[in-house]
């Protein structure tokens, strides 16, 4: 188990990336990247797709129910996602890259099915599927840069690498323009099966950490996936993984008003402004585009802020942007009588750069923990939470329901991003110092 970590002062990066470093960034942004793509395309089609599958299930497809039934199934994708934890032990014991192929072909598979899903039920338990695999890649590809590129540019590498999930976004904004307000949506769940043949051009090309490699023949055989997943509840681990499971969960509560119900609030306000459907869609194809630059610019500030001002004050900084952005555009600006439509899209840009405190994670757990557990820690903090917020999908359903809008539900999950800044002091700063071994 890896103790205390020395310090090192910061410096400007002079080494060269190899063919392997390069090669194997490419593999975990690429597989990010069409992660984003892949689950925002289920909040761009989920307004469509819930009015043809809900009265084949013999439920009225009223816009009250798009929305209730939304949330559930979107609770089924945030349980998948939660039991991506296993992925982590698998990591730590057999493999980053060989693990990061299976998490990507598992929700390629499941999103390509999604497409010919015939009840709301069925696409439900397909999505679930889908979420094992999307929460997976996240931690293996973020350890896998991480551990392979050398010191003086990991830092820079984990915010470039988490830039993926949201040009993904960007992705899926342009295909919904071109495919989905045109073709539907199931042609946007095929496009989301592409993923496998992207990834499968780049398995067999890059090999494994050299840290990785070293720390599995130090431990022998007798250290197995087990043993990876116990050791961050270890007494020298346990108040980090609590205190990162909290964080994370805070930031997870923002994805109903960051990515989630996006669409279609923006689909409601083009509505109410006299758009007509095509061009409802568009907006909802911009709005992503706004959210997926704030966030890219986001993810690129990352390293830079963790690097001046620390870990801790960076994510408050992101966390703060969240509870007023969230606050302000669901809480207010939602309701506006006049251009509603366009204050609201200003927010989204700013929505956008909160958004990037998922970013500061790929740079600051694989900071707190040895090489023997590291995708374990980082599965474990970065997918329990999905659980409770699952649970919590169905309260701000309910609450959709039964104020018979989406804004004053989405606005009040802005609070669980207070609470995060309450806790960030009693988290452990990794500023200034090198990666485990």
């Amino acid at each position: 188990m890896s103790t205390a970590i020395p310090s090192t002062a910061s410096t400007k990066p002079t080494s060269v990336l190899t063919k392997n470093q390069k090669r194997g960034f490419l593999a975990a942004w690429g597989g990010w990247a069409l992660d984003g793509m892949d689950s925002f395309i289920y909040a761009l089609v989920l307004a469509p797709a819930l009015k043809e599958l809900l009265p084949n299930s013999g439920i009225a497809a009223t816009n009250a129910n798009v929305g209730y039934y939304g949330a559930i199934l979107f609770a089924m994708f945030l349980v998948g996602w939660g039991l991506a934890l296993v992925w982590g032990p698998i990591a730590d014991r057999f493999g980053r890259m060989r693990t990061l192929v299976l998490t990507v072909l598992c929700f390629s598979l499941f999103t390509f099915l999604s497409a010919f899903a015939t009840n709301i039920w069925a696409l439900g338990i397909f999505r679930l599927l889908a979420g094992l695999g999307i929460g997976g890649e996240w931690s293996v590809g973020a350890t896998f840069v991480s551990e392979e590129w050398p010191e003086d540019r990991r830092k820079m590498g984990a915010g470039l690498m988490h830039t993926g999930y949201y040009f993904g976004f960007f992705l899926a904004a342009i295909a919904n323009y071109f495919i989905g307000a045109h073709y539907g949506w199931r042609a946007m769940f095929i496009l989301g099966g592409a993923p496998a043949l992207i990834i499968a051009f780049f398995y067999g090309r890059v090999e494994e950490p050299e840290k990785w490699k070293q720390k599995q023949n130090k431990l022998g055989s007798a250290w197995t996936a087990l043993s990876s997943f116990k050791l961050p509840f270890s007494k020298f681990y346990r108040r980090r993984t609590i205190l990162n499971s909290i964080y994370m969960l805070a930031s997870i509560s923002g994805l109903w008003a960051g990515t989630s119900y996006v669409p279609t609030a923006v689909t409601e306000l083009a509505t109410k402004a006299g758009h007509t459907v095509l061009e409802g869609a568009q907006y909802s194809s911009y709005a992503t585009a706004l959210i997926s630059v704030g966030t890219i610019l986001g993810a690129l500030m990352t390293p830079l802020l963790a690097e001046r001002f620390g870990r801790k004050v960076t994510l408050g900084f992101f966390f703060s942007m969240m509870f007023v952005f969230i606050a302000l555009a669901f809480g207010k600006v939602f309701y506006l009588q006049t251009d509603a439509l366009y204050w609201f899209m200003a927010c989204l840009f700013f929505l956008g750069i909160g958004g990037a405190n998922f970013a500061v994670y790929s740079l600051w757990i694989p900071e707190q923990y040895g090489t023997e557990c590291r995708v374990s820690a980082f599965a474990f903090t970065t997918n329990i939470g999905r659980f409770a917020a699952a649970a919590i999908t169905f309260l701000v359903g309910a609450g959709v329901r039964h104020y018979q809008t989406l804004g004053i539900p989405v606005a009040m999950t802005s609070v669980a991003f207070l609470i995060g800044i309450l806790l960030l002091p009693l988290g452990v700063e990794t500023k200034g110092k090198p990666l485990p071994e």
